[in-house]
């Protein structure tokens, strides 16, 4: 037949499939949807139709979606999957590389089909995403096949849908939800280096002619304790003259907190040594509080006084003396700012904090 007379072809026995409200066609009435969740940086997202039940509870599965793989009387496949929905073929779209019940895909965009079965179902990812259904279905296009066990549902869902559930930072479950049933499939990924291979791609482009998008890849892997040598490369180009960022206290606060956490303890106090003149009033406040929780009371102190000196009229600053004094155990000292920080105190919540910091010294209890 030419490839002409084949698609009128086509083109007649969809017109007599929606005529006759064929389950393989299932036209009218379903309804097109489209969901996707952000999974880490990883965007997914499903396109499909969802067919209703419309009074056939109990002859779904295993009947209108027949067990394993079935020959739809049309279309080049004789043994051909469920389309996972209703009218063209169900896609799912993944922008970086996942694992689906463990098993590695690729990024893209794949048709998703299903060969039910109610002790064990097979999800097929297709590289074929654009023909319509699974008349067209090869198992040669095949990207990726599980097994996935169905569930019953809790309450019967008139209208087929996808939804997400049990979700963490670096995963989710895809439901399939149609009349009682759950088919679920688990999708992973690796937050960690899927975030380092963006932070690679960002800064080969225009991105990467500015200190700070260097200086976020760098941060995020100080906070994680990883990629530390690449990290430290990154920072060390974030406070570049060529860059601008060796005059940035977040900058060079950034490059000692990767040395640090590489346990190279003496050139990260030098880092920090050299960014300290260049921090903001709030940069230092908060640089100060995160040596309190380090258990570093001495040194918080000092960076409390340096704020001090430099800015002694301001409700931050005199809050800062107070912590300061309280984290080395000087209560007493610590309350000789107090009156002043509660003048500057820019607003009630600010206010009552002064408060609740006087009683606690007045108690003879650390403020932090």
């Amino acid at each position: 037949m030419s490839p002409v007379l084949y698609w009128l072809s086509f083109s007649l026995h969809l017109s007599v499939l929606r005529r006759h409200n064929s389950p393989l066609f299932q036209a009218g009435g379903n309804k097109t949807a489209t969901i996707g969740e952000q999974i880490g940086i990883t965007n997914v997202t499903i396109h499909y139709s969802r067919p209703g039940v419309k009074k056939r509870d109990g002859h779904i599965w295993g009947e209108l979606i027949p067990v394993g793989y079935v020959d739809q009387g049309f279309g080049p496949s004789k043994s051909a999957p469920w389309r996972a929905g209703a009218n063209e073929s169900t896609t799912i779209e993944f922008s970086t590389n996942v694992k689906v019940e463990g098993q590695p895909l690729a990024a893209g965009k794949y048709g998703l089909f299903i060969a039910y079965d109610p002790h064990e179902s097979t999800l097929i990812f297709s590289k074929n995403s654009t023909s319509w259904g699974s008349f067209f279905y090869k198992p040669e296009e095949d990207a990726l096949r599980v097994k996935v066990k169905p569930t019953p549902a809790d309450k019967s869902v008139e209208w087929l849908k996808y939804e997400f559930a049990d979700q963490t930072p670096g995963s989710a479950v895809v439901q399939l939800q149609w009349e009682k049933l759950v088919i679920p499939f688990k999708i992973d990924v690796d937050e960690v280096n899927t975030q380092l291979e963006s932070f690679r791609k960002e800064l080969r482009t225009d991105k990467g002619f500015n200190w700070e998008s260097w200086d976020q890849a760098a941060t995020y892997c100080a906070q994680n304790k990883t990629n530390l040598d690449e990290a430290l490369l990154w920072t060390d180009t974030a406070t570049s003259v060529n860059f601008g960022g060796n005059k940035s206290f977040q900058a060079l606060s950034t490059k000692a907190m990767v040395l640090d956490a590489m346990g190279r303890s003496t050139e990260a106090a030098d880092a920090m040594k050299k960014a300290l003149p260049y921090g903001e009033v709030n940069d230092l406040h908060q640089y100060g509080r995160k040596l309190i929780g380090q258990k570093k009371s001495k040194e918080a102190l000092e960076i409390f006084k340096m704020n001090y000196s430099k800015n002694p009229k301001i409700f931050t600053t005199n809050m800062g003396m107070m912590r300061g004094y309280s984290a080395v155990g000087d209560y007493k000292k610590a309350l000789t700012y107090s009156q002043k920080a509660k003048d500057l105190a820019p607003n009630k919540p600010n206010k009552d904090a002064v408060e609740n910091a006087i009683k606690a010294l007045q108690d003879g209890k650390d403020m932090n």
